[in-house]
């Protein structure tokens, strides 16, 4: 057999569809679902998120959130002064979200809360907390690696 033109078109066509092929077969097997499931309602929404950041920023003292490795827990500890605190605490794992979990706000009368970490697999957490206390709302959000 010879190769000429005509023969190096065929296979290039060829080799070209069989790449094509094999893309959109390797395409199908990923997942394109969102990381939220109410992601539009969300962004409709963002605006009452910049009110809550602002009115943290706001604030004497900053929220923190830390992790203790001895412990294995993680502590919020709300800001002096704002009375009873109500909310949730969004734990939010970026590589898989079946794992992500909410708990309920339970600050005792110092304004702290610990948080246990037992059931969490380790790796990079973001903590998206939001709160009410004194009639404002407030929102915070921090990286933890353990």
């Amino acid at each position: 057999m010879k190769f000429n033109w005509g023969t190096g078109i065929a296979l290039f066509y060829t080799l070209f569809v069989l790449v094509l092929v094999f893309v959109v077969i390797k395409s199908r097997g990923v997942d394109h679902s969102l990381v939220m499931e109410d992601y539009y309602q969300k962004d409709l929404e963002y605006q009452s998120q910049i009110d809550k950041e602002v009115n943290t920023q706001n604030l004497l003292e900053d929220l923190k959130i830390t992790f203790s490795d001895p412990e294995r827990t993680i502590r919020l500890q709300f800001p002096e002064g704002l009375g009873v605190v109500h909310g949730t605490a969004l734990f939010f794992r970026p590589s898989n979200k079946a794992l992500d979990f909410e708990v309920p706000i339970q600050a005792n009368e110092t304004g702290e809360q610990l948080i246990p970490t037992r059931d969490m697999l380790p790796g990079l957490w973001k903590v998206k907390v939001n709160w009410n206390a004194g009639g404002k709302e407030y929102y915070k959000e921090d990286t933890i690696i353990f």
